[in-house]
């Protein structure tokens, strides 16, 4: 993934605003996938097949990690080793979304699908995410 398809989809040819938009879009569908697990764990566990508790624990999570990113997002300048750290936690989740989703969950359909998407969409920001650091020569 290169910086001109980054900067355009960012809308922006600042590197360095790139990646806090980057950050902070991961931040806001991170923070409103966490409170919707919170707030909503009975009907969308029933949905994905996937215990209430399990996802209101994701969702606290999530929730909070999202509010970390936020933070980062605001800095002017978000110190690289704290974007790396996203990067590697986004990297991690994904890949665990998906090991957890072989070997330990049983989702519905629905929640297969969910399982994957959203590793997938976690996996693209950690790849926006790292293309416009570099980019930043940071």
């Amino acid at each position: 993934m290169s910086a001109t398809p980054l900067a355009a989809l960012a809308r922006t040819t600042d590197p360095r605003t790139t990646l806090r938009r980057f950050l902070a879009a991961d931040a806001a569908v991170t923070g409103a996938n966490g409170l919707a697990y919170l707030l909503a764990a009975g009907p969308l566990g029933r949905l994905l097949g996937v215990g209430p508790g399990l996802l209101a624990a994701l969702g606290a999570f999530l929730t909070a990690y999202a509010a970390g990113v936020a933070l980062l997002a605001a800095r002017g300048r978000p110190p690289v080793r704290c974007v790396h750290a996203v990067v590697e936690a986004n990297l991690a989740w994904a890949l665990l979304s998906l090991v957890a989703l072989a070997l330990w969950l049983t989702p519905s359909t629905a929640g297969a699908v969910w399982t994957v998407l959203q590793a997938l969409t976690v996996a693209g920001f950690a790849a926006a995410q790292y293309t416009a650091l570099r980019a930043s020569g940071d």
